[in-house]
């Protein structure tokens, strides 16, 4: 019911709550307008930062007529890539480039030169495919408790984070719906997961038709296991929790979640995307890790990425499942088609091979001296910042972090203090509710005068700041915009509108 019917029906009621109505249906069409205003000013303030080559190299909205010298195509993409190399090259960046060093960039192009042809879809042709990434999930798994009782851990690889926990959800979701009816049957699946939960599992919910239930953290940013376990129903398939978590990057009780899943006899998923090549090699450093992989007995599936913290080139993550039986339901097969029988064991079919076994060649070559060797350095950098962050009068660390250090101020606007680290060249991640800022420490912050650098802009641009009047200074970023406005709709208009601006040539 819209806002004047609802006036209409209230005032039978209560004449005094009607024409309260009356008077908000009035004002919402003109709120709405000028927050539209404001965002088309946002996206004109933004294009040129996401469209930066316009009028400086050539622009193809057509192919052309004759095709470009390939030293003339090499000279452009060379020269691009030269001119943003530097920005996480020199660690400006939060996460977005876990390794980047030369010599191990060169090896990984190496690799991908060497098998750019290769696609699993065809392992009669490349049987090398085959052998990569059975030996990723194997050595994933092995990394990940795959070793404890209770049941053979297997799994796929896939794109990313995103594909992984897709793949997990839909999983389950048809796991449900394939049981016998009266045994297990679910029509209508629903996930349940902490409202710091990534927002692939809000991907899967809208792509597969899944019910997610977001239920408030509690103190220390990781997910409330009391209000996780009154949110279960009949209809719930599966639990959710983070190792870390993105915004905050504490790890959620994942042995307690899991429990309850296991009482429940549903499935329990620990998101380790970002601390799955991590958190092993922290707690054999005596670092406190709670448990959170396949040691713990209801811990039914998994996400990890190798592209992050495992040092493959983007494109690689992995899902696992304690099981063979759950990881069926993730398949997809065709039996009927004209072209042949079909299989695929991921979303897509066709798929860049080449990316597997660069993935493969970084697990092996970086093996666990390096891993350890890694991890420390990442650590004593993240703690490092850390401790430097909490110094800093008017910052406070939210949780207590290993390596992806978010902070937020009650004295401060800490996103216009977002801007003026954007202004000095770093490349931070906005957060809301609460409204904080992280960085993802990689091995790009452990090189020499990273850390120092990264304190000293921060103590900066927040005296900066708290100098000025409130209200000075320039637009908060979509981030902290989004996070200030009422109408939802209008702020996810926005965000499509921005997307279709990265596709304008």
């Amino acid at each position: 019911m819209d806002i004047t019917g609802l006036a209409a029906k209230l005032e039978r009621l209560d004449p005094r709550v009607a024409a309260a109505a009356e008077r908000l249906a009035t004002a919402i069409p003109a709120v709405r307008a000028r927050l539209e205003l404001r965002y088309e000013r946002l996206l004109a303030g933004m294009e040129a930062s996401v469209k930066p080559y316009r009028g400086e190299t050539a622009s193809f909205t057509r192919l052309p007529t004759h095709g470009l010298a390939s030293d003339e195509v090499l000279a452009t993409v060379e020269g691009l890539a030269a001119r943003e190399r530097p920005r996480w090259r020199d660690g400006l960046a939060s996460g977005a480039v876990y390794h980047g060093g030369d010599d191990h960039l060169a090896f990984l192009n190496r690799v991908y030169a060497a098998t750019s042809q290769l696609n699993p879809l065809h392992a009669d042709l490349w049987p090398s495919g085959v052998k990569f990434e059975a030996e990723i999930v194997a050595m994933t798994a092995a990394m990940l408790g795959g070793d404890a009782p209770g049941g053979q851990v297997v799994g796929t690889v896939t794109s990313g984070g995103t594909e992984s926990i897709l793949l997990a959800m839909k999983a389950y979701r048809d796991r449900a719906r394939a049981r016998p009816l009266g045994r297990g049957r679910v029509t209508r699946p629903v996930v349940v997961a902490p409202t710091t939960a990534h927002v692939a599992f809000d991907k899967a919910a809208q792509y597969f038709g899944i019910g997610l239930v977001r239920v408030p953290v509690g103190p220390g940013y990781r997910a409330d296991v009391a209000a996780m376990r009154r949110a279960v129903t009949g209809n719930t398939v599966a639990l959710v929790g983070s190792a870390p978590s993105f915004p905050h990057g504490v790890v959620d009780p994942i042995e307690e979640l899991a429990a309850v899943a296991a009482e429940r006899k549903i499935g329990f998923h620990t998101d380790a995307c970002l601390g799955g090549f991590v958190l092993p090699w922290a707690r054999r450093l005596g670092h406190d890790v709670p448990a959170f992989d396949f040691a713990v007995p209801g811990v039914t599936s998994m996400s990890a990425d190798p592209h992050k913290f495992g040092y493959a080139a983007k494109g690689a993550s992995v899902v696992l499942y304690r099981g063979a039986e759950l990881r069926s339901h993730q398949y997809f097969t065709a039996t009927e088609w004209p072209g042949g029988l079909y299989f695929s064991p991921t979303m897509a079919g066709s798929r860049p091979g080449a990316l597997s076994a660069a993935c493969w060649a970084a697990m092996v070559a970086t093996g666990e001296d390096g891993y350890l060797e890694a991890t420390g350095r990442v650590l004593a950098t993240g703690a490092a910042i850390r401790d430097g962050v909490a110094a800093i009068p008017g910052l406070r660390v939210l949780g207590d972090p290993l390596w992806v250090v978010a902070f937020a101020s009650d004295t401060v606007d800490i996103y216009r203090v977002l801007e003026r680290m954007t202004g000095r060249g770093w490349s931070l991640n906005g957060l809301h509710r609460p409204a904080a800022v992280h960085l993802c420490v990689t091995l790009r912050h452990t090189q020499p005068g990273v850390a120092e650098r990264f304190l000293a802009d921060l103590r900066a641009s927040v005296a900066e700041v708290a100098a000025e009047p409130p209200g000075q200074g320039g637009a908060a970023p979509v981030y902290g915009l989004a996070a200030t406005l009422p109408f939802r709709g209008v702020v996810g208009d926005l965000l499509k509108k921005y997307i279709d601006l990265l596709y304008r040539p």
